[in-house]
């Protein structure tokens, strides 16, 4: 099954730059200049360059087989590559900073490159964990307030949503310039409060994979047992809705209900592990107050029906794809 190419949005498109030319930096080359922005990829290292620019032309040509780009020519003449990093964020509305996962490498980059970049361009950087406020600490104050995270699912070209993550001082205007930038490339933005560690991708990726090497530790199941269950199990659902949807629609009478009925047995196995969150009244109450908003009560066995047949649907795809892996 494929799904529908991003073609460019009509009218001229702003010039965007990537500050890094890893795996990452490729891939949001990539997505940019699908939507038709001019790119600019920069990178110290020439052999970084060369290996980037063969690795979009793989990508784009992988990509065109299912159809999910509709010019690979035009995408990849969209795209140039330069060890020059004041060329790469000349007249650039924002800077994607790419650079490894290391806060004094992408202090210096940031601080490098709003040297040559427009007064009111953006720096998202793609950090996987590295709070805004850090990245921002002890840069100018007309900077600071342009500085926010921009963490994307990998690969982005495949994994349409985006952490937009702000620090205290981001400015309102900063967040909403990259989220339209990000929404306009067919991301799908997720503004995350508070800067938390890991922000929200990698917290929950992180609570899954704590539990699994609790799992094998314990002698529970093996590695490719429990990889199993969430392929053949949890990760099915998921790739259609999330943990929230997903034990509203388990259980007659949704969300409230699954936590007034398995609350305690969650409770028992987070104390298990050390651990004392306990889903309070008022925190049930919030939770299910934001899901009967998204779907009421009357509806619910319509979007139970529209799962299962979600699932029917996809069904035979990932038998094909377990066939041939």
């Amino acid at each position: 099954m494929t799904g529908p190419a991003v073609p460019p949005a009509p009218g001229p498109r702003e010039r965007l730059a990537v500050a890094g030319a890893g795996s990452i930096g490729v891939a949001f080359a990539l997505v940019l200049a699908r939507a038709g922005h001019p790119v600019q990829v920069w990178d110290p290292f020439p052999d970084a360059l060369a290996r980037a620019h063969d690795e979009l032309s793989d990508r784009l040509d992988r990509l065109a087989v299912h159809g999910l780009v509709e010019n690979p020519v035009a995408v990849r003449e969209r795209v140039a590559f330069t060890h020059d990093l004041a060329e790469a964020v000349a007249g650039a509305a924002l800077v994607q900073e790419c650079a490894p996962e290391r806060l004094d490498v992408k202090q210096e980059v940031i601080r490098r490159a709003a040297h040559s970049a427009p007064d009111r361009a953006v720096f998202a950087s793609s950090s996987s964990a590295i709070r805004p406020s850090l990245l921002a600490a002890g840069l100018p104050d007309g900077l600071r307030e342009r500085i926010l995270v921009g963490h994307p699912g990998n690969p982005p070209y495949l994994l349409p949503v985006i952490e937009v993550v702000p620090s205290p001082g981001t400015a309102a205007w900063a967040v909403e310039r990259a989220r339209t930038l990000y929404t306009g490339a067919g991301l799908r933005p997720v503004t995350v409060r508070n800067e938390p560690e890991g922000f929200v991708f990698n917290r929950l990726q992180g609570a899954v994979l704590r539990e699994a090497y609790c799992l094998v530790r314990d002698g529970v199941a093996t590695v490719e047992e429990i990889d199993e269950v969430v392929r053949s199990g949890l990760g099915r659902r998921w790739s259609l809705i999330g943990p929230f949807e997903t034990v509203d629609l388990n259980t007659r009478g949704g969300l409230a209900s699954h936590a007034e009925t398995m609350g305690p047995a969650y409770a028992r196995m987070g104390a298990e592990r050390g651990q004392h969150d306990p889903w309070t009244p008022d925190l049930v109450s919030s939770a299910v107050r934001q899901r009967r908003g998204l779907l009421p009560l009357d509806r619910w066995q319509e979007r139970v029906r529209w799962r299962d047949e979600q699932l029917m649907r996809l069904t035979p795809l990932w038998e094909d794809i377990r066939d041939t892996s």
